[in-house]
């Protein structure tokens, strides 16, 4: 059979699609960074935020169990995760409602609610009267959420 329906190209001559906004070099970390911090943050809310002993028995609480704040962590972690692996499949936002926004509003949102727990341990899960690394990946956490929003507000310029 000849026709050139039939020969496919090894090379394609033009790259692979790519979302609007992509640029190449550091300010292209936007969404990995976001990505990566939002999923640590959703995570955090599993490991020990406070921790202490009494009565011979040592204690660890994980951020889920310290109330509400805890569990509205995780899920701003699971929102940011959502927000950045929709727009890589391809859903985007309307062009009123800039991403990166959301973005950096969700991340101050995390780190208010983890200041919160940082500050004030509540009564519920005395005797751990001391702050478990858990609590401190969590605001590493949500403060590197609302860097990935400013790297991502710099790709929209």
């Amino acid at each position: 059979m000849e026709g050139s329906d039939l020969y496919l190209d090894p090379a394609p001559s033009s790259p692979p699609p790519r979302y609007a906004g992509y640029t190449d070099g550091f300010w292209a970390m936007g969404d990995t960074i976001t990505w990566v911090f939002g999923l640590v943050l959703m995570l955090s809310s599993f490991m020990g935020w406070y921790s202490g002993s009494g009565l011979g028995v040592s204690l660890s609480v994980i951020g889920w169990h310290t109330g509400t704040l805890g569990k509205l962590v995780f899920f701003i972690g699971l929102a940011v995760v959502v927000l950045v692996g929709s727009r890589a499949r391809g859903f985007d936002l309307p062009g009123s409602v800039p991403e990166s926004l959301i973005v950096l509003g969700l991340g101050a949102l995390a780190t208010v609610f983890v200041l919160i727990r940082v500050i004030s341990i509540p009564d519920a899960v005395l005797p751990a009267d001391s702050r478990g690394i858990g609590i401190w990946i969590a605001l590493v956490a949500s403060l590197g959420v609302i860097a990935g929003g400013l790297l991502r507000a710099a790709e929209d310029f």
